[in-house]
């Protein structure tokens, strides 16, 4: 039988990314990011004037953080650790929602930080994406890793049979994000590596449903 396959998200899966692009917006454009709520939504404010900082410029910060920033991120507590002991036992890949050209930055700030791995890029839910890497490998059994509720919908919705695992490392955002397990679209919710890893091995090992 083929070797099962982890297909796992990065920022706040593997990195930290929201405390990183938080920092980095009061340092260089003056702009507070609140991290107890939902993240991004209202929560983004100018400091000199208490102004909301629109949609498109909040994207347009997103874009200039990953298009310099990166550098920044450090590894969740345990993960690539985990990633280490997942590999011995499955295929992983990362499927991260980037857009293409960031491909390869994405590829070599994972390498520097210990975790080798191919990363697939998407935009929107994930549940297509999926499917095709799915289809490329021919896994005996597949694990999916992310930390937003609606891409686990959107994989349960495509590929029913895919192991789901709802998970997010940033313990400011983990309580105040929609869990994918209560509505029923993950098989599962745990936010730290040494809980996750052990759900992990048994589940590709056909020892969980």
């Amino acid at each position: 039988m083929s070797r099962p396959l982890v297909i796992t998200d990065c920022d706040e899966v593997l990195l930290y990314m929201v405390r990183h692009f938080r920092d980095w917006l009061g340092e260089e454009h003056g702009v507070d990011f609140l991290l107890n709520g939902d993240p991004f939504v209202q929560s983004f404010r100018r400091r000199d004037s208490n102004a909301v900082v629109s949609e498109a410029e909040m994207w347009d910060y997103l874009n200039l953080f990953f298009d310099g920033e990166m550098d920044r991120q450090t590894a969740i507590p345990g993960a690539v650790e985990a990633i280490a002991e997942l590999q011995r036992e499955a295929d992983l890949v990362v499927l991260t929602n980037l857009l293409d050209h960031r491909n390869e930055s994405r590829t070599r700030q994972l390498q520097a930080l210990g975790v080798n791995a191919p990363v697939y890029t998407n935009q929107g839910p994930k549940g297509g994406a999926l499917a095709r890497i799915v289809a490329e490998h021919q896994p005996g059994r597949v694990v999916f890793i992310d930390d937003i509720a609606k891409h686990h919908a959107s994989v349960m919705d495509t590929m029913p049979g895919v192991h789901r695992l709802h998970f997010c490392g940033e313990p400011a955002i983990a309580p105040h994000i929609p869990c994918a397990h209560s509505a029923g679209h993950a098989h599962a919710r745990i936010d730290t590596w040494d809980a996750a890893l052990p759900w992990l091995l048994e589940t590709l090992h056909g020892e969980t449903a």
